[in-house]
């Protein structure tokens, strides 16, 4: 149970950064799409969800919390698999912030060459998307086990659609998975 609450915890700036294009897209700064209307293969490289506000607020979300989560790393080190106060706090956030978006983004453009369009899902890869990007970038500053990594896509990849649905049923998102 232990290990399960230390992977939230690990994660949980990637996974608020992968919620947060949501969050503020009605907010008009930088909104504008990161393929910027580009093709390959006659097809959008990602479409135009995935804009420059969405990659600014997630990455800044996720070097928020990871500050937060090192202000109360004195209360919570039985909870964390790092060490907080050894560590670039900002680079962790916008390795875990980034990589989740990015991982999104990867997805995104294979969806569009197989003809799947944006909001429709991708099961199993809509889930797990952001937990690779976010363990990919992560892994080239802490040291983080294939044991965790496979952990960290199973729960969280489980938890996804639950969080789909409650910001669904607050209409905060279009679309149930």
């Amino acid at each position: 149970m232990l290990k399960l609450i230390q992977i939230l915890w690990l994660f949980l700036p990637a996974a608020l950064a992968n919620m947060s294009p949501v969050i503020f897209k009605k907010i008009p700064f930088l909104d504008y799409p990161v393929d910027h209307h580009l093709k390959y293969k006659n097809k959008r490289i990602l479409g135009n969800h995935k804009t420059w506000r969405g990659f600014f607020f997630g990455t800044l979300i996720a070097v928020l919390i990871v500050f937060l989560q090192s202000l109360l790393y004195p209360k919570t080190q039985s909870i964390t698999l790092i060490n907080y106060s050894e560590i670039n706090i900002f680079l962790l956030g916008f390795l875990l912030g980034f990589g989740a978006l990015f991982g999104d983004s990867l997805k995104s453009f294979f969806k569009r060459q197989i003809n799947i369009a944006p909001g429709k899902p991708w099961i199993p890869f809509d889930q797990i998307d952001w937990i690779f990007g976010a363990s990919i970038l992560v892994s080239f500053y802490i040291n983080l086990s294939i044991i965790n990594i496979i952990i960290a896509i199973i729960l969280l990849g489980s938890l996804h659609p639950l969080v789909n649905l409650i910001s669904y049923a607050s209409k905060i998102q279009k679309n149930k998975f």
